[in-house]
């Protein structure tokens, strides 16, 4: 049960840290003062309006009884005292009717109390308003052959400490509410920061700008991270000179294995030879480049519709087909990209006729779908086609003339950006790459 209701919370609550925390900080305090108000308006303030406007029936019903014994003089008296002494205004229309508009307020505690009050001692005989005038109320009784209409501060009958205990509630309230956002930023401002560094590091850019901040254990944790990342770089770094040197070394030796072949006198074994130090040779070219374009270039943005279209152009128009539902721009390493991608689209007009480009924008991601209508892939070497030096022997090898290492560094640099690419059957009969770039 706690497990659902759990799910529940989760379709409603915030999903950053700072609204989180500034539930946690707010909702005690509207609570408190929603508790304090109801306590107020019902043993405080409800029961003093109901005595006030119970006391001022009274009056008003001693001024009737007083009418009813009373000539034309003692009348004239009684207004003007009740004018001079209570701030009524009395006013008496003969041959007149009671409104029949509804002016009172259905769930005013004020108009409820009036109503309560009023109907034991004057029955239906009796209307008022309290919409009409801002400070006065209107009420009109009838008698036997007359209206008395009576005009009386609504102070009379509600409390005015009800707007001062409002305003003394809620402005505390919301200045500590904002006192609360202001120290809350700037306490999860460090944690975001932390979040946005290993996002950025998770694509492979370069992170120098990130400072220890914030409380000490998010400082602690900052520091940590910045030592992990370093760390993380030096080996890359090692593994990359140290592959790069062992690569650049193999051609002096390949060189002169090219110049011993070139002088022998069996030119059969020397052709083939010389055509698998051929092969090396592009492989230990093709590693270089990607290493040199890996520590060299830096992240920029790219309009991925325009990168992909400028691949596009160096191909045959007839060979591929391009469509495109919006721009999309992308931040990374736009010669890794194009390299990238290039292979991806060489490797589709090496088996099939023709390929089809589509370009997508899904919630946060770019997707580029690379579709040929080749012989296709067996499943079971999707993933096998992503190791270097891989060669599928079957109808499909994806690197017909290369060396087995375009797939694997094409997805070498999509998770280096964040991304990810996968392989599947095409509508087309062939192959469909699909490669989603974060943005």
């Amino acid at each position: 049960m706690s497990f659902g209701l759990n799910n529940f919370l989760k379709k409603f609550l915030p999903k950053r840290l700072f609204y989180r925390a500034l539930i946690i900080v707010a909702a005690p305090i509207i609570l408190l003062q929603l508790t304090i108000s109801i306590v107020f308006f019902d043993s405080i303030w409800i029961k003093a309006n109901k005595g006030m406007t119970k006391s001022l029936v009274s009056e008003v019903k001693t001024l009737f009884d007083s009418f009813d014994a009373a000539d034309s003089e003692t009348i004239i008296f009684l207004t003007n005292a009740y004018k001079k002494n209570f701030d009524f205004v009395i006013n008496i229309n003969k041959s007149e009717n009671l409104p029949t508009t509804r002016s009172d307020r259905r769930f005013s505690p004020m108009d409820r109390s009036l109503r309560r009050e009023l109907k034991p001692i004057f029955g239906n005989n009796y209307w008022f308003d309290t919409v009409t005038y801002i400070d006065l109320v209107d009420l009109r009784v009838r008698t036997d052959d007359q209206i008395i209409q009576i005009f009386f501060p609504k102070s009379k009958i509600a409390p005015s400490s009800v707007r001062v205990f409002v305003l003394w509630i809620t402005l505390p309230s919301l200045i500590l509410i904002l006192i609360a956002i202001l120290f809350l930023r700037n306490q999860t401002r460090p944690i975001v920061k932390l979040s946005k560094a290993a996002e950025r590091f998770g694509r492979g850019e370069k992170v120098d700008d990130l400072r220890p901040s914030g409380a000490s254990e998010i400082r602690k944790a900052t520091i940590e991270f910045d030592k992990m990342m370093k760390r993380i770089n030096k080996h890359l770094n090692q593994r990359s000179e140290m592959l790069s040197g062992i690569s650049h070394d193999l051609r002096t030796p390949l060189t002169r294995l090219k110049l011993q072949l070139a002088m022998t006198d069996k030119k059969d074994t020397a052709k083939k030879m010389a055509s698998d130090i051929d092969e090396m040779e592009k492989m230990l070219n093709d590693y270089l480049q990607y290493a040199k374009s890996q520590s060299e270039e830096d992240y920029i943005e790219i309009n991925i519709n325009e990168l992909v279209l400028d691949i596009l152009e160096n191909f045959d128009h007839s060979k591929y087909e391009f469509k495109v539902s919006e721009n999309v721009n992308i931040n990374g390493r736009k010669n890794l990209l194009r390299r990238s991608l290039t292979n991806i689209v060489e490797n589709g007009l090496s088996y099939g006729d023709k390929i089809h480009v589509e370009i997508k924008k899904s919630v946060g991601n770019a997707i580029v779908i690379i579709e040929d209508n080749g012989p296709g892939l067996p499943k079971k070497e999707y993933e096998n086609v992503f190791k270097p030096f891989y060669r599928v022997d079957k109808s499909r090898s994806l690197n017909r003339s290369g060396v087995g290492l375009g797939l694997s560094i094409s997805q070498d640099i999509i998770k280096s950006h964040g991304g990810n690419i996968l392989l599947s059957e095409s509508k087309y009969k062939g192959l469909a790459v699909k490669i989603s770039l974060p943005f």
